[in-house]
């Protein structure tokens, strides 16, 4: 018998309608939505970490902040007054008054880390196994409702490439961190920092580093395409300037930003060339230096938007290359020395301390084993029914946000249409749902989780595998265009022949009497 199969719905369990998996953005939101749309259902939040917050807690690396603006990757439901790019703590503030004022703290269960989950179509259940830290406790847990809004990535095992230590990554004699695994405590005042990597988190580090460090040097294999722009909205503040009340500031520059990044998405798409001039452009104006040189550090090898794109507010990372802060080296590693690097041209990068920029590790659905009737789910062989549900796989939704647009935005969304569905579900007397194939889907072609020329990061093509498939027909993917579903969302017929109903018993109405046991 497996872990997952052990645990069945008991007495002893909590039971709730609805089980959030998650205190991050996509939790907070999603359990919001659930008490505004759903005020019938009863529900908890498991959060493995002490606090809320998922991503904002976990980076603690210099200078973490948003890659995304933060009127569209705020809710929209609660307006956002500050900077467009927001750093980490006042990302923090900005959930923790969403908790507060919404009353969602007395649903959360932090410190309880998820050990199984096996749904039952005899009862209708998800039954949940979870440890709780504090005291090792095994608790469990039932629902009829599974909201995994856990995220997509590996919060304790970054991506460290696993050929380095056969390249002498031991021998390094500095401090080695993955910037995942930054101590915040460190003092790298005076010090020559070595960061490899030249993504988001590279891009968010090195000026913060540039600040007191002595020398920082970024190691890139290849370079990453640069968006350089104010950190302000002219928009939100000549509307503060008139007197606009904060909600229909947030509801107008959100439309604003949308609508420029759908115009923006599509001429990458048209005119890349044309594209990546501007962004040049826009780089010399901020760096202030009409004459920068883009070869060979600053031209990346793939298409615009094919790798989200770099967010550099104030043009600070081009800044701190041209005072001299900053120097790029665009190479392979060789071997890991005992001062340093050498690349695989020969160069000897010496530093006192190396930071990984090295991305992070897949985990679909937190790593966590599922089963139905017994039957243990590989994800891999499912088929997502839009990027939220997936076939074989009864009453459970996964939160996939956005990789180019605000991730945020699907948030919303996606309450939305789990809350829509729920009370369909309610109003129908029904318990159970799954998608399945439309008779029009059984010769559909079954393809990978998204194409490779459409989006290619390094972490997806890593686990792409482990990833649900999709569809070749619209309904069977995840459509990465925010655009395009923000139209389709509002449109899904919960009684179309994708949706298979069953059981009998309403949600919100207890079949038979549950205790429950304190937190």
């Amino acid at each position: 018998m497996n872990a997952v199969e052990s645990f069945s719905p008991s007495k002893n369990a909590t039971h709730v309608d609805v089980l959030i998996v998650g205190a991050g953005i996509s939790g907070i939101g999603s359990a919001w939505h659930l008490q505004q749309q759903c005020p019938w259902a009863s529900y908890t939040i498991l959060e493995m970490k002490d606090t809320f917050g998922g991503t904002w807690d976990t980076h603690k690396y210099p200078g973490v902040r948003s890659d995304s603006d933060l009127y569209t990757f705020g809710y929209r439901f609660k307006p956002w007054v500050g900077a467009p790019i927001a750093s980490a703590e006042e990302i923090l503030k900005y959930m923790g008054e969403v908790i507060e004022e919404n009353g969602i703290d007395e649903h959360i269960r932090y410190g309880h880390r998820i050990t199984s989950c096996a749904y039952s179509r005899d009862t209708g259940l998800w039954t949940v196994g979870a440890t709780r830290l504090s005291d090792g406790a095994e608790l469990t847990f039932t629902c009829h409702f599974l909201w995994m809004c856990q995220g997509y990535y590996d919060h304790e095992n970054p991506y460290i490439p696993p050929e380095w230590q056969g390249m002498g990554l031991g021998d390094y004699k500095g401090d080695f961190f993955h910037a995942m695994q930054w101590d915040p405590n460190y003092d790298y005042t005076g010090k020559r920092v070595l960061v490899i990597g030249s993504g988001a988190t590279a891009a968010t580090v090195v000026p913060a580093f540039a600040e007191k460090a002595e020398k920082v040097i970024m190691l890139q294999r290849s370079p990453t395409y640069f968006f350089c722009s104010e950190n302000k909205n002219p928009l939100a503040d000549k509307l503060r300037e008139v007197g606009a009340e904060e909600p229909a500031i947030h509801d107008i520059v959100r439309r604003q930003i949308m609508f420029n990044q759908d115009v923006m998405t599509k001429r990458c798409q048209e005119e890349p060339e044309t594209v990546f001039e501007e962004l040049k452009e826009l780089v010399r104006t901020f760096a202030e230096k009409p004459d920068f040189e883009f070869e060979p550090h600053f031209t990346p090898k793939y298409r615009v938007w094919q790798q989200r794109l770099a967010f550099c507010p104030e043009g600070d990372v081009f800044r701190a290359a041209v005072s001299g802060k900053l120097d790029v080296v665009t190479d392979t590693i060789d071997r890991f020395t005992e001062k340093g690097v050498r690349t695989s041209s020969g160069q000897e990068i010496e530093a006192d301390i190396i930071i990984a920029c090295t991305g992070f590790n897949l985990l679909v659905m937190g790593g966590i084993p599922f089963t139905v009737d017994g039957e243990d789910v590989d994800w891999g062989k499912t088929v997502t029914y839009r990027g939220a549900m997936h076939t074989g796989v009864p009453n459970m939704v996964w939160v996939m946000g956005y990789f180019r647009a605000s991730w945020t935005l699907r948030v919303d969304m996606m309450g939305d249409f789990v809350c829509a569905m729920l009370n369909n579900m309610r109003d129908k007397g029904v318990s159970q749902v799954e998608v399945k194939f439309r008779p029009e889907d059984q010769d559909m072609e079954i393809l990978p989780w998204i194409e490779s020329d459409n989006f290619n990061p390094g972490y997806l093509n890593r686990g792409i595998d482990a990833m649900p498939r999709r569809g070749s027909k619209p309904e069977w993917r995840h459509n990465q265009d925010y655009w395009a579903e923000r139209e389709a969302f509002p449109h899904i017929d919960f009684n179309g022949p994708e949706f298979a109903y069953s059981g009998g018993q309403p949600l919100g109405e207890e079949s038979q009497t549950r205790a429950t046991v304190a937190a």
